[in-house]
């Protein structure tokens, strides 16, 4: 029945573009970082048409907010979909937000033609997913999880000091609700791609198997400072030219595990940083990602063994002290195949164009994963570009994605 409905796709680039205008910047994107003035006005503007569309609004103890629809069976637990509306200092205008509003334009759309599901339907926003003002990301969704404490999200502080906890009660959204503790019966989340592969492919709908696991490390070689001019290349212990075979192999390793294989070394720092000095240390970060934990174990073992070799001397010649700090890991994640099906029918039943789809970034659906089952819906962004003021989405791309949301969470939840 709902494959006939249609969502209001003129309404949701609508609403979409009246939020953009809060911390609207130069370049056409958005600056609203999470617990800031301005994400208190765009919760406010949010909210507010949460109420209009008739869901009942609450907000927990980390700033999460949950619109909930009404089911004909309110005992069951309810269908969830959300993402974020924060963003990074020069994001843009769909990132999490297309999430958030693809939900609300479901429960619009449902109003609209007098559809009730058995199982009641939730909206939630997320607090602070992005991470820029307060670590750790996904903080919201983490809490709620289990993934870390309260505690700990409420004392993160930023930049100037500021506390999560007092700036929750700056901008209002400090709620009294529990976070987390309580069933939820599934969890969608459309999101535009933010890489290339759909727009490549010429597909509308990625559906989404599973997250990619991250391992992330930062890794010190040291050798020895010395004048670049008197002393002669063979007895030197240059740390920068022993550290570039670690990072070179970082890239090899990610493109032996093709296609799901990830390697990026992406900051690189050196001392002393003089011209004329031969580096004596280089401390740099690495990322590791892939789908398989089996084959991340895989990279993790000879990024190691690259790692000693360069130590032992077996590299370049010179022995070198390396230090390796594991900074964090996140497991691969496969979503849930009823709910990833559903996704994929919908899409078909439609006439979407669609394909199979591995997230490479993290999302708050990954850790919803760990107690709900859990899906994604991916649309094409233009030329893969997000976390930047230029990002960009097609219309009838957002309301395709929008009507596969709605499809997919009203077989879920039943109609």
């Amino acid at each position: 029945m709902t494959s006939k409905i249609a969502v209001n796709g003129q309404r949701l680039w609508q609403s979409l573009m009246d939020l953009a205008r809060i911390g609207a910047t130069p370049k056409g994107g958005n600056a609203r970082l999470a617990l800031t003035a301005l994400d208190g006005q765009g919760r406010d503007l949010v909210c507010g048409w949460m109420r209009d569309a008739g869901l009942t609004v609450t907000v927990d103890r980390v700033g999460n907010i949950f619109g909930r629809r009404a089911g004909r069976n309110d005992a069951l637990p309810p269908v969830m979909t959300g993402s974020h509306i924060d963003t990074q200092p020069t994001g843009g205008k769909f990132d999490g937000c297309f999430g958030v509003l693809a939900g609300l334009e479901v429960m619009r759309t449902l109003n609209d033609h007098g559809v009730t599901t058995e199982a009641p339907l939730e909206l939630a926003i997320w607090t602070n997913e992005e991470g820029t003002r307060f670590v750790p990301v996904m903080m919201g969704s983490g809490v709620f999880a289990g993934i870390f404490p309260l505690q700990t999200a409420l004392d993160a502080t930023d930049t100037e000091g500021k506390r999560v906890a007092d700036e929750l009660q700056a901008i209002g959204y400090a709620g009294t609700d529990e976070v987390g503790g309580r069933p939820v019966g599934a969890y969608f989340e459309a999101h535009i791609e933010q890489g290339p592969v759909l727009e490549a492919a010429d597909n509308v709908i990625g559906v989404v198997t599973g997250s990619l696991g991250l391992r992330w490390y930062d890794v010190t070689v040291t050798g020895m400072e010395a004048h670049a001019g008197p002393t002669p290349m063979p007895l030197r212990r240059d740390a920068l030219y022993g550290a570039t075979h670690v990072m070179q192999e970082v890239v090899r390793i990610a493109h032996d595990f093709a296609p799901h294989g990830r390697g990026t070394v992406g900051v690189v720092n050196l001392h002393p940083g003089s011209r004329n000095v031969i580096p004596g240390a280089v401390k740099f970060t690495v990322d590791l990602r892939h789908e398989d934990a089996g084959k991340l174990a895989e990279m993790d073992a000879r990024f190691r063994a690259a790692c000693e070799a360069l130590a032992q001397g077996k590299t370049t010649g010179a022995t070198f002290d390396v230090k390796i700090e594991d900074v964090q890991y996140f497991p691969p994640t496969p979503f849930a195949p009823e709910l990833v099906e559903h996704v994929r029918r919908e899409a078909v039943a439609r006439g979407y164009s669609q394909q199979n789809i591995v997230t490479g970034a993290g999302h708050d659906a990954v850790y919803m994963a760990s107690v709900t089952p859990t899906a994604m819906i991916f649309v094409p962004c233009k030329d893969g570009i997000s976390h930047n003021e230029v990002e960009d989405a097609r219309p009838q791309h957002l309301e395709a994605g929008a009507n596969v949301l709605l499809g997919a969470m009203v077989a879920q939840a039943g109609a």
